[in-house]
Parts: structure tokens; C-alpha cells; sequence
């Protein structure tokens, strides 16, 4: 399973750094949308992370599949209320919330 990076170049410059090989560097919505269609078709993607004000800005159809999604799972990462989607995320892998 590979991780994949989808957000500005501001926010994917240290993934790259790190040798993370799938990062889609995107400027607008559109690319953004289409970056995040592309990666949930890729089934060898076994994490996405993204900006949490890059989600926020993605269709609600689009949002709603990427909250449901297991596989790749998504880790908003930055912005407003990323911390309770993680806890969220990690409640739903484990099946257990581990920060009580």
C-alpha cells in the first residue's frame, strides 16, 4: 500500500522531500477534484492525505466518499477541525476511540 499526497504546493513540498513518490500538486478545485477521483480509482493507495480546507472545498458528494472511504483512508491534515476528523478516522479503523 502506498500513500499518496493530494494538495498546493505549499503543503505536498515536504512529502515530496520525503520520498513520497504519488503527490499531485494542484492549483484549483477542479484539479483537486480530479487528483482525489483519480487516487480513490487507485487501488494501490492505502492512505490520502490532504489539507482539511481542501476537502472542505470539494463537492458534498465528493466530501461524503472520501469521509466513507476505508480504502484509501483519509487523513486531513492542518486547517479547522482536523484533529476530530483523525480521531474520527482512527475510531473507525480500530473500532475502538482510543483518545478516551
Amino acid at each position: 500500500m502506498e500513500l499518496a499526497v493530494i494538495g498546493k504546493s505549499e503543503f505536498v513540498t515536504g512529502f515530496r522531500l520525503a520520498g513520497i513518490s504519488k503527490v499531485y500538486e494542484t492549483a484549483d478545485i477542479k484539479a483537486t477534484e480530479s487528483a482525489v477521483r483519480s487516487v480513490l480509482e487507485d487501488r494501490s493507495v492505502g492512505i490520502l492525505v490532504m489539507h482539511n480546507d481542501d476537502i472542505s472545498n470539494l463537492p458534498e458528494i465528493l466530501r461524503k466518499n472520501l469521509n466513507e472511504s476505508v480504502q484509501p483512508t483519509v487523513v486531513a491534515l492542518g486547517g479547522s477541525g482536523a484533529g476530530s476528523n483523525l480521531r474520527d478516522k482512527i475510531k473507525q479503523a480500530v473500532g475502538v476511540d482510543l483518545w478516551k
